[in-house]
């Protein structure tokens, strides 16, 4: 049985991924963490209640004893972050917010990957082991009228939401950079 912990799946894109994936599996267990900020909604995974694959913890992805004690508990075989400030204008109220979300909450969940995953003295990676980071195409900018943004387009943000994510990323490049640690980063739009 392979097993997720997902950040942030209160929110609408997270909620429609946790519902796809228990319809999809059968043999799955999906850990579910978030803040229930503004974003995050209860009524989204109100269906899914009482789902034994599915189990849901009330946290911040800033709190390092949390994510330590849900990595030792379950395993998880994959992290996947959709936690996040999210809204433009937020961030130009409370960028602040932003970075402690955004940057030091996934820097905490790849030190809690890192800690888990990682052998340090044989540098190596348990087996089947990845770190999946959810951002968005507003780390590209601004594109005009035409034209479309590839994966080797050059990160250039605008906002502090954007900038958040951009940094986000950045530190999941270098901790695969640096350790080699697994990773993917999706920028849907």
């Amino acid at each position: 049985m392979k097993t997720y912990l997902a950040t942030g799946c209160a929110g609408f894109i997270g909620s429609n991924f946790v519902h796809y994936m228990l319809e999809k599996h059968q043999d799955i267990r999906l850990i579910n963490l978030d803040k229930l900020t503004y974003a995050g909604n209860l009524e989204n995974l109100k269906d899914i209640e009482g789902d034994p694959r599915h189990i849901f913890v009330q946290g911040d992805i800033c709190d390092r004893e949390l994510v330590t004690r849900l990595m030792e508990e379950y395993d998880p075989d994959y992290v996947i972050n959709f936690a996040a400030e999210s809204h433009v204008d937020r961030s130009i109220k409370n960028p602040e917010i932003f970075v402690e979300s955004n940057v030091l909450g996934t820097v905490n969940l790849l030190q809690c990957c890192k800690n888990a995953w990682y052998d340090a003295d044989a540098r190596t990676w348990k087996e089947g082991k990845k770190y999946l980071q959810v951002s968005t195409d507003e780390v590209y900018g601004a594109l005009g009228p035409e034209g479309y943004f590839t994966e080797t387009t050059p990160l250039c943000p605008h906002s502090p939401y954007s900038s958040s994510k951009a940094s986000a990323d950045m530190f999941v490049m270098a901790f695969h950079d640096t350790y080699g640690m697994p990773v993917n980063i999706t920028r849907c739009s």
